[in-house]
Parts: structure tokens; C-alpha cells; sequence
């Protein structure tokens, strides 16, 4: 898809391979911001970058090796690169780099290569060594005695992140979390840790390190400069200290002085003070997450993925996430959970529109479109969140996304496609507002609650309760008092869009056979499925069978009959999910998602597939950065930041594996 907007054109859209979709985000108003503003995003953009490496070790103890291994064969291959076995080799190579790994970035199963395996030994063989990741004193021979395995045995850690109920999940997950530890070894010794350490302001325990068993002994690889990961951290800390030059305030300065230290020491009470102060700054238009931040990739919810964005504010859209931030306490005063559950005071919840400048670590080439942060629940409690809706990646997908005819396949009918069309991209804004801005920093666990008390679940009920605490504000006359929409219809498109997505049409991104796994897929189907069960009796909400006689086949749609009944279904899914997540009730988390989040009825997920195959639409998608360069004139003064977009996927990663490799 190409904008144009008087004579410029912008093409969100480029290559795809397999199931994704590669896209562009364009740094709108970039130019108006001065040199120093740019000089910042810039110097936070190299340190954001200089993180990748530790992302690929961090899903798979083997992943950084065979990219390497496979990048060496891709440069040096003399043979036909039109051969199928080398472009198989290539295609593979491509979903490696988008994962951050061998592991679906979504589905977190091995991906299964279309080379053969002489034809891959062949080739590694016939290159010079000097291009292949060789430990001293290791042969190529024995290199590919390691690896091969790893890449075409199905049953060789055939899973990144594995939660299947009745497994030992840290023992069947690749994930590079742990090392010689059982599950039991893990609760044990995060246990003992909660109970000798503080019982308010704990620490999150275990988010910066590898758990290590050495005997009968088990302690902690920290990542720090002087640690595990310590050549990567130590590239990141130069970037921020250049950064330091060109901060906009003394807030930002002490800010970054803060992750420096925390960078150093490893200790994560130096984490907990730089978040606080992270969420003081309020005032710079640039902004970053720099850190290991998100546990979806470990089984246990307790280790942070690295992950880096840099962004600044988009001063025009941020009115509608300071609309929300700023009556926060009125959201959380009326919320429909039991009292005793809801915060009394609610404090320092700030939201912004902003735009991404540059992706790096689990935030890159896949990306999340909203954030809320820090996720430490006694620092949401005491000092508030802060929360951003990246608003050019959001354009991205929605002019990508026109006139695929993904609507006109799934959606009922005229009037709803209609609906769609007017208020849907609206919606999906304001819903993703609502979920970060105020969901996750909303409600607040009992006295003594385990914030780890969910463990495997956790992740699947925390994005639930964010996303049912949207769903039931969208449809508010508060909303449209706020100026935030200005039809009491525009939920509707909301609450369609999401049922239809929950019960039929996510299943694009699962296998035939496989069940849902990932955290917010869980989080969808749950909220879904449990909603038609609900509103059964009166048949709020139900699937029905169309006939298509154009192909000659029966067709599955969404029908809501009631939209007042189903907010109220939301209502009540929103007070259950938020005492289970305030009393930190195990069991009833695990028999919500056991019995509506996982699994798939066969034969609707087979006539979905058959459905959506025929559009020939990549199920996901994934940004290609825009090159920072920095311009210098006669004096050698930096007087600009030059961004451009015509890199290419694999010029890109092959640029990063070569300019930013550190492990």
C-alpha cells in the first residue's frame, strides 16, 4: 500500500516470505524536531540496537551460533542461488532473524528447514573457517556434530516456551532461562528469596539472570557489565553515556545515569529506582525503553526478555491518552470489580501517543503497539505507570491492512462491514489505550498476595484483565463525554471485531493440530469463548453457518444479538479475573485458561484456514527499521540526522549481524 500525500509517497508495505509480512513505519514530523532532540534519538537508537544479540541468546542457547553458521553459508554460497535448496536455506535464514532464534516468534515451535541436511553440510564444509563460529580448538566437524541436530531433529527441543499443563515447563522449554534446573529447583529458590527478602518493595526476583545448577549448588548468572552478557552491556552503556550530551532535561540525565548504574551492578533494587525515576520524567519529548523488560518468553513469567524502543511524542494525538490518564481515578472509581479490589488512591498514571524511531531486542522486527510500564505491581500501586500507544506503527498495519478483504470474507454483513469501516481503526486505538493506560495499572493485590502467585498463567490473566477492563469502558457514555468518540454506536465495531477475532479468525496463526500457546492469543480465546458460554442461555452471542454458493461451501460467522448483555458478560469476566489476579487464586486461573483458552475445535480451524488462504494474506508482520545517518558539515559539527527507508530486510539484519555483534 503507497500514501501519498502531495507529491510524497510512502510504501508501508515490502517484502514477504512464508507467513509474514514486512512493513515500514514512517517517522512522521521527525524533521521538526531540533538537532539535539535528534542527536538523542539517535545515540539511544545505537544503544537500542547494540541489544540484539542478547534477545537471540536469550531464545536459544544455540540460536546465535547457527545465525552465524547460516549468515557464513548465505555471503559465501558459489553455487546457483535460484538451487531450491539454497533458497529454502534462505527463507529459513529470514524467519531466524525475525524470531530472534529457531523458534516462531508467535507459536514458539522449532521451525522445520526445507534444505537438506547434506546439502547444509556440504556447504558449511566448503567454507573457509575463518567465516564460522568455531570455539578454540573446535573443527568444523565438530561444529555441525552440535548443531545439525539442533536445526533438523524434530525431537530436539522441539519448543521455546512450552507451559502444556502436567510438564516439567522449564525442563521442556529451549528457552536460554536456565541451565540444569527443574521447575521444582526454580519455585524453590525464587520461594526462599521472597522469604528472606523484603516483603514490601521486593525486588522482581530472578528478571536479570540465569538460574545455573552446578552440583547440588543452584545460583544466579546476572546480566551485567562484569557478568553474563557483559560485552553487549557494555556497548549499550557507551551509547547512553554519548547520550547523556543531548538530553533534554535534568530528569532524562539522571534517568539514564540511573540505568547505567543498574547496567553495572545488576541489582535490582538499582532496577526498581531507575523505574521510579523512569516514570518521573515527564516532560522530554524522547523517550526510551532500554532493559530486560517482558517475561512472555519464560514458562515462568519471571525472566525479562531484552528489549529496546526509542520514541518521541506525538504531540497531536497524545490529547486522547491524556483524556484517559488524567480521569483515571474516575475509571478505576467505577470499575465493575468488588471494592475491596480497586486502588482508593490512583497514582501518576501518564499516557502518551507516540511515534517509534527506532525497534530493537523482542520489540523488533515483530512489535507490540502499546506498552505499559513498570510492571512491578507495588511500583504501579505506589508511583503510578506510564503508557504509550505507538501511533506509527498502528498506520502502518491499517494502510497495509486496506483492501485485503479480510472483512469482506469474515466480518457478517454489509451494515457491520459499514460499522468497521467508519469506527473499527477508532476503536482498536482507544482499546489499546484503555488496556495500557489503565488496565494493567488498575485494581490491586490483597495484603500478602504473591505477585507470581498465577506462575504459568499469570501473563495469559494479566493481558485478560487489561484487555476486559477496555472492553467494558469502550461501550462508556464517558467516552463520548470526553470528546473521545462521537457515536454510542462505535463500540459495537469494537465488540465485534474482537469476538469475531477471539472465536475464528486469530486461529490463522495456529497449525492444523496445534492449540493456542501464546500469552495474548490465550488472553483473546478465553475472553471469548468464556463470553459465549455467559451469555448461552440468552443467546447474546453465537456462531452461525452460512451457506457461500459461490464456493460451494458452509461458512462460519460471528452473530451478536445483544450488546448490552455483552458488556455486561464483560463486566462480570473483569470482577472474576481481577480477584483471582488480587487474591492470587492458582487454581481458578489455571481451570479458565485450561478450559476456554487452548483449544481449538478441529474443524472450524481447518474451514478458518481454508478461508483465509484464499486471500493470500500473511498472518503476521513484522517493521524494517529506517537507517539513521548522522550529517556532518565542512567543520565536522553534526548538524543533522539523515533517515532513510530504502534498506532492505536482508540488508539490514545482514548490516546488524555485522555492525552490532557482541556475544
Amino acid at each position: 500500500m503507497i500514501e501519498s500525500k502531495g507529491e510524497e509517497k510512502f510504501n508501508f508495505q515490502d517484502e514477504r516470505f512464508a507467513d509474514i509480512q514486512m512493513l515500514r513505519y514512517q517517522l512522521s514530523g521527525f524533521e521538526a524536531l531540533t538537532t539535539r532532540q535528534k542527536q538523542l534519538i539517535y545515540c539511544l537508537s545505537e544503544a537500542t540496537l547494540f541489544g540484539r544479540d542478547i534477545t537471540f541468546d536469550q531464545f536459544g542457547k544455540y540460536n546465535l551460533r547457527i545465525r552465524k553458521m547460516l549468515e557464513a553459508v548465505y555471503l559465501n554460497y558459489k553455487g546457483d542461488r535460484e538451487d531450491n535448496n539454497f533458497r529454502a536455506l534462505e527463507e529459513y535464514l529470514k524467519h531466524v532473524w525475525f524470531a530472534n532464534g529457531i523458534y516462531h516468534h508467535y507459536a514458539c515451535d522449532k521451525f522445520s528447514p526445507s534444505f537438506t541436511e547434506d546439502f547444509f553440510n556440504k556447504e558449511v564444509l566448503s567454507i573457509d573457517s575463518k567465516y564460522l563460529p568455531l570455539r578454540e580448538g573446535e573443527t568444523v566437524s565438530s561444529l555441525l556434530n552440535e548443531l545439525c541436530p539442533v536445526i533438523f531433529d524434530p525431537t530436539i527441543l522441539p519448543k521455546r516456551v512450552d507451559k502444556a499443563d502436567g510438564k516439567d515447563i522449564v525442563r521442556s522449554s529451549a528457552c536460554n532461562y536456565y541451565d540444569g534446573v527443574s521447575q521444582n529447583d526454580v519455585e524453590e529458590f525464587y520461594a526462599r528469596l521472597k522469604k528472606e527478602g523484603p516483603k514490601d518493595e521486593a525486588p522482581s526476583y530472578g528478571l536479570n539472570s540465569t538460574l545455573v545448577k552446578e552440583g547440588k549448588s543452584i545460583r544466579e548468572d546476572v546480566w551485567k557489565v562484569d557478568g553474563k552478557y557483559g560485552s553487549a552491556i557494555t556497548k549499550i552503556i557507551y551509547w547512553l553515556m554519548r547520550a547523556k550530551d543531548y538530553v533534554e532535561n535534568e530528569q532524562q540525565l539522571k534517568v539514564i545515569n540511573l540505568l547505567i548504574r543498574y547496567y553495572e551492578t545488576g541489582d535490582l533494587h538499582d532496577f526498581d529506582v531507575y523505574s521510579i525515576e523512569w516514570l518521573r520524567e515527564q516532560e522530554g519529548r524522547i523517550d526510551f525503553i532500554n532493559g530486560f523488560i517482558e517475561v512472555y518468553g519464560d514458562p515462568m513469567g519471571l525472566k525479562g526478555s531484552w528489549e529496546g524502543i526509542v520514541e518521541y511524542k506525538d504531540l497531536e494525538a497524545t490529547h486522547r491518552t491524556q483524556a484517559i490518564s488524567d480521569n483515571a481515578q474516575w475509571f478505576e472509581d467505577h470499575s465493575p470489580v468488588n471494592p475491596i479490589f480497586r486502588k482508593k488512591v490512583v497514582k501518576g498514571v501518564t499516557a502518551n501517543v507516540i511515534c517509534a524511531a527506532m525497534l530493537g531486542g523482542d520489540e523488533y522486527p515483530s512489535s507490540a503497539i502499546g506498552i505499559n510500564l513498570p510492571n512491578a505491581d507495588w511500583i504501579r500501586a505506589e508511583y503510578g505507570s506510564k503508557s504509550v500507544t505507538i501511533s506509527n506503527l498502528t498506520h502502518a498495519y491499517d494502510m497495509a491492512a486496506r483492501g485485503n478483504g479480510f472483512r469482506e470474507e469474515f466480518v457478517i454483513d454489509s451494515d457491520m462491514r459499514k460499522l468497521m469501516d467508519l469506527y473499527a481503526d477508532k476503536t482498536d486505538n482507544l482499546h489499546t489505550d484503555l488496556h495500557e493506560c489503565l488496565g494493567h495499572g488498575s485494581g490491586r493485590l490483597l495484603p500478602g498476595t504473591d505477585p507470581d502467585a498465577l506462575k504459568n498463567y499469570g501473563n495469559t490473566i494479566e493481558e485478560a484483565r487489561a484487555d476486559l477492563f477496555g472492553l467494558y469502558y469502550i461501550a462508556d457514555q464517558k467516552l463520548l463525554d470526553l470528546g473521545l468518540l462521537d457515536s454510542n454506536e462505535a463500540y459495537k465495531a469494537q465488540y465485534y471485531g474482537y469476538m469475531m477475532n477471539g472465536l475464528l479468525t486469530q486461529q490463522v496463526r495456529i497449525k492444523p493440530g496445534k492449540q493456542i500457546e501464546e500469552s495474548h492469543m490465550q488472553n483473546r480465546a478465553l475472553i471469548a469463548q468464556w463470553a459465549m458460554e455467559l451469555g448461552k442461555d440468552n443467546n447474546v452471542v453465537e456462531l452461525i453457518s452460512c451457506e457461500d454458493k459461490a464456493n460451494n461451501e458452509s461458512k462460519t460467522f460471528v452473530r451478536i444479538n445483544d450488546y448490552v448483555a455483552l458488556r455486561h458478560i464483560f463486566a462480570k469476566q473483569l470482577a472474576e479475573i481481577q480477584r483471582i489476579k488480587s487474591e492470587g487464586d492458582f487454581e481458578a486461573a489455571r481451570m479458565l485458561v485450561e478450559k476456554y483458552a487452548i483449544n481449538l475445535d478441529p474443524t472450524l480451524h481447518t474451514e478458518v484456514l481454508r478461508r483465509y488462504e484464499r486471500l493470500n494474506i500473511a498472518p503476521y508482520k513484522g517493521f524494517i527499521n529506517p537507517v539513521l545517518t548522522p550529517v556532518y558539515n565542512k567543520q565536522g559539527e553534526l548538524i543533522d540526522i539523515n533517515v532513510d527507508y530504502s534498506e532492505t530486510y536482508t540488508e539490514q539484519m545482514l548490516r546488524y549481524s555485522r555492525e552490532y555483534q557482541t556475544l
